[in-house]
């Protein structure tokens, strides 16, 4: 097992070195390769098995590209996540980051896509414009289409939905779970965020679930179901749009509403690019995944909440 962490190890040094060849901010390799020189050495077991706090180190690196607002910045962590996933997954107490970080994967290559499609290899540019939404749809459409869904799915399914219909909220948006931690309860992200629908702790409680040492209610599948249902249900009667619903479930609603009343917007195109890069991610492959499992679109939604 050491020989294999150690190799991995090596190979996110070799595809860093790779990528630096391609156009994007050298402080994001920077941050990557200094990340790796001080936590993975010959001692990478006790490393990542014990001392925690520097696997979370690493995730907050991960987590601070995701809140900033420079969706390309992604791509240049693509194989370094890559690689280091597989790393956490072999430890019982950074599973729950590795299943995060495994959900997450697919945002590092879109971010990829929309670089080398806005400046192919060579192009020299100072900073990229950003891709416009419509574009972002575009390639996760093309992503979720080829995508399985989740071996844990059907067997979460037929209960989530139920809970969903009875708070009133659109079944379809269960698949929401898929986006957050392919249906796995034990996901957990860097920010603090847990379980199948990512709740975060002060959201969970305010749906009356326990988040403590000794009980997170938020892990149970059914509980965090119907405080999630609840949660999406007053998000899109505060914002009217799905969109705006979604970016909010994300980063929250006092971020959305600013941005709105900063930018005299309405929508969630207009705010898109002031979004952290994640939610700028996130709201699209929200859409694509409930065109693809439910050949849904989000106006037939809107119709369905009345």
């Amino acid at each position: 097992m050491k020989k294999l962490c150690v190799s991995l190890v090596c190979c996110c040094f070799a595809c860093i070195a790779a990528a630096q060849q391609e156009l994007v901010p050298a402080d994001v390799f920077d941050n990557a390769n200094q990340w790796l020189k001080e936590n993975i050495d010959d001692r990478v077991l006790d490393v990542l098995g014990v001392d925690e706090p520097r696997v979370k180190k690493f995730l907050a690196d991960i987590q601070r590209q995701f809140d900033g607002v420079y969706v390309y910045d992604l791509g240049a962590w693509r194989e370094t996540a890559r690689q280091i996933q597989p790393i956490l997954a072999s430890y019982e107490e950074t599973e729950p980051y590795a299943v995060w970080l495994k959900t997450h994967l697919d945002y590092f290559d879109v971010a990829e896509t929309l670089r080398t499609n806005v400046a192919p290899r060579g192009t020299n540019s100072a900073r990229l414009p950003a891709p416009s939404p419509n574009v972002e749809r575009s390639v996760w459409v093309k992503v979720v289409e080829q995508r399985p869904v989740p071996a844990s799915a059907s067997k979460h399914l037929p209960r989530l939905k139920q809970i969903f219909a009875e708070e009133r909220v659109p079944i379809e948006l269960v698949w929401i779970a898929e986006v957050e931690s392919s249906f796995d309860a034990k996901a957990r992200s860097p920010a603090g965020a847990a379980g199948m629908f990512q709740l975060m702790p002060a959201t969970a409680r305010d749906y009356n679930l326990s988040v403590n040492v000794l009980r997170d209610e938020r892990l149970n599948p059914e509980k965090s179901a119907r405080a999630a249902a609840q949660h999406l249900r007053r998000l899109y009667t505060r914002f009217g749009d799905w969109r705006l619903a979604f970016a909010a479930y994300n980063v929250g609603e006092g971020r959305v509403r600013d941005l709105l009343k900063k930018h005299k917007a309405s929508s969630f195109d207009e705010i898109a690019h002031y979004l952290p890069s994640e939610t700028q991610l996130y709201v699209p492959k929200l859409e694509a995944t409930l065109l693809k499992r439910e050949g849904v679109t989000l106006a037939q939604l809107k119709s369905r909440m009345g």
